[in-house]
């Protein structure tokens, strides 16, 4: 039974010419779920060969364009591919007149009905569970209200659910480690290099010290780093500066499909 993250955009909010903004595709078995969708999304979902009408709920962590511009583009399309089953956004409480611009301006076409559930939590709660997976929503420490996702699959007895933590744009802050406990696989955002760390508390980013810390001392089973600045061309020199703290720790790129598996 599936539990994969398909990287759809690792790129901060410049595009690279091979990178997109954040976007995740998480399939769970058999069902998709996304989570952020930048520019480029719906491209990226058909080179990766995923459905465009089995998405079944879409997760926005904060309402920064490198974050959502592609859900436009991509709910027209769903429509065009004759997606009947109503959609559900689970984005901060911001996003709903951003919605309603474009239903009223684009949606009287739309096959299916789309639904705004605004996210406003200051610790960790749940906010949507279906029959193979739970979601918790919970703050980070950025500039505008943004939030983490923590993904749980639902299981029968006898099995240990597999878990997965997605944190985008943050500044470090000491409660994130423990909301993120012991998690299979940890996405957290190193928009910047250990010499670009000024930058990092000008915009309320992550280096990739924080990012490595945060793992460590979560005792996560992996790391996954990715939103890199474009200052950084090779990003392996995430990774090598992450592996310096946490050796377990690995630099996505657009396409990457990882298998999660339980520690």
């Amino acid at each position: 039974m599936d539990f994969t993250i398909t990287i759809l955009g690792s790129a901060s909010a410049l595009p690279f010419s091979d990178r997109n903004p954040s976007a995740q595709a998480l399939s769970v078995h058999g069902r998709l779920y996304l989570i952020d969708c930048g520019e480029g999304t719906q491209q990226r979902f058909r080179q990766e060969h995923l459905s465009f009408v089995k998405v079944q709920a879409v997760f926005i962590s904060h309402i920064h364009g490198d974050h959502i511009f592609g859900l436009f583009g991509l709910l027209s399309t769903m429509s065009l591919y004759h997606r009947l089953e109503p959609l559900r956004i689970y984005a901060p409480e911001g996003f709903a007149p951003i919605l309603g611009f474009f239903l009223s301006t684009f949606g009287q076409d739309l096959s299916f009905t789309v639904e705004h559930v605004p996210v406003a939590v200051k610790e960790p709660q749940e906010i949507y569970s279906d029959k193979v997976l739970k979601v918790s929503a919970f703050p980070l420490n950025h500039k505008i209200p943004c939030y983490g996702f923590l993904f749980t699959e639902n299981t029968g007895e006898g099995r240990r659910p597999r878990t997965y933590a997605y944190c985008s744009d943050t500044a470090s802050f000491p409660e994130l480690a423990a909301w993120v406990k012991g998690v299979d696989v940890l996405y957290h955002e190193t928009t910047y290099t250990g010499e670009l760390a000024e930058k990092a508390v000008q915009y309320f980013h992550s280096t990739t010290a924080d990012a490595a810390r945060c793992a460590s001392d979560a005792g996560v089973g992996k790391l996954l780093i990715g939103h890199y600045s474009s200052r950084v061309r090779d990003v392996k020199v995430f990774q090598q500066e992450c592996r310096t703290i946490f050796a377990e720790s690995y630099a996505v790129d657009d396409g990457d499909i990882i298998s999660i598996a339980s520690k």
